[in-house]
């Protein structure tokens, strides 16, 4: 945009930034695709509902597709042995599971609500140990709380 200063000749014109017109506001255009959160991304812990037959697991995504969802986890209801299996000292074992689209009926976020733990500050409040790069380790680059979310190359 031009100001133009009636009176003035045109080496007193000024010319607002095209870019940038506040410096301290990052300009994002429309013309750029929104960045959509991707919460259900590889690395995050969840909890899958399945049907036929009915299940539920909870671990961490490694990979999400219009096929299904690969998961390393256990089902909810071994949760406490293995809690108590690590707090023993004994190896983690969790296997690497494929869950067709079709089976899952719903996966939400390991996440607390309320006054409520989630499994995986359960997990860590009994053991100890962070579970996502127990569940993580083997299958994603820099699995820890910084780079869980990061897919090997």
């Amino acid at each position: 945009m031009a100001a133009f200063f009636i009176g003035l000749g045109p080496s007193h014109l000024q010319f607002s930034s095209l870019t940038d017109d506040n410096r301290r506001v990052t300009s994002t255009s429309f013309y750029q695709k929104p960045q959509a959160a991707d919460p259900f991304r590889p690395g995050a812990l969840v909890i899958v509902t399945l049907t036929n037959p009915r299940e539920k697991y909870w671990g961490a995504i490694l990979h999400l597709s219009g096929e299904g969802l690969s998961l390393r986890g256990i089902e909810v209801a071994s949760f406490d042995d293995l809690s108590a299996q690590i707090k023993n000292g004994e190896a983690f074992t969790s296997g690497v599971i494929f869950f067709p689209m079709h089976r899952l009926e719903r996966m939400e976020l390991d996440l607390p609500e309320g006054n409520l733990l989630s499994l995986s500050q359960r997990f860590a409040e009994k053991t100890g140990q962070d579970p996502a790069p127990l569940l993580v380790s083997e299958y994603l680059e820099e699995a820890g709380p910084q780079g869980a979310g990061e897919e090997r190359k």
